[in-house]
């Protein structure tokens, strides 16, 4: 399997990508030549067939050479690049300093309450976030179609809260975000590990739950702070 590694000058990718995408490339196969490449990125058709040939080295498209003509798709590789662009645009454009994100709110599996009863985290919590946490976190699964916020979240510049070993264990980095949902103050916990990439912990003083009085299936939305 090719190394997933970060590519340097991805604007001329970035391009070319896109051109495939609005073909219907993201979800299957699309015949288009060189020479078609070419017009629609305004190249001659020797530098449009080399961009393939770059494109396919780097592992973010597929090709299926047919008899007559050539079809080309994006790969996931591919794919997760334009949304990245997607979601850098959309910081620009739409969220701004904040993102909101939906989910409904689901039982976890009482990891949050485990490492939020660690002394060592909840004095770095405390100090960090501003407030000392309840013994437990709210539990939201957030929405396929709100799953891209979740990344601009990942990529944006978290509060760290670091780990640290006890009697032989060890405990990972957990990274914060501060947040709000319906105006009380909380925040987005990721940990280093996780089960859950669609599912959201929060942190917050009061238990949430009974404040809210809210409880398995409700939806909320959380307003996270990107800055």
């Amino acid at each position: 399997m090719k190394e997933e590694v970060p590519l340097e000058g991805d604007e001329k990718f970035i391009t070319a990508l896109r051109r495939i995408a609005l073909l219907g490339g993201m979800h299957d196969y699309v015949v288009i030549s060189s020479r078609e490449l070419g017009d629609l990125l305004t190249m001659s058709q020797q530098s449009a067939s080399k961009r393939i040939l770059e494109l396919l080295d780097a592992g973010l498209i597929s090709r299926d050479l047919g008899a007559r003509r050539q079809r080309i798709k994006l790969t996931p590789l591919g794919v997760e690049m334009l949304r990245k662009e997607y979601n850098e645009y959309q910081r620009i454009f739409e969220m701004r300093d904040e993102v909101v994100i939906k989910g409904a709110v689901i039982t976890g599996m009482g990891e949050g309450q485990y490492y939020v009863t660690q002394a060592a985290y909840v004095e770095q919590f405390t100090e960090k976030l501003g407030f000392t946490p309840y013994e437990g976190t709210l539990n939201v699964k957030v929405a396929a179609s709100e799953l891209h916020k979740v990344q601009t979240v990942r990529k944006a510049k978290p509060i760290v809260v670091k780990g640290f070993e006890r009697n032989g264990r060890t405990f990972g980095d957990v990274e914060c975000h501060k947040a709000t949902i319906q105006n009380i103050e909380c925040a987005v916990v990721m940990p280093s590990r996780s089960h859950y990439d669609d599912v959201l912990e929060i942190l917050c003083k009061y238990h949430l739950r009974r404040t809210l009085g809210i409880s398995d299936g409700d939806e909320v939305e959380i307003r996270v702070s990107l800055l």
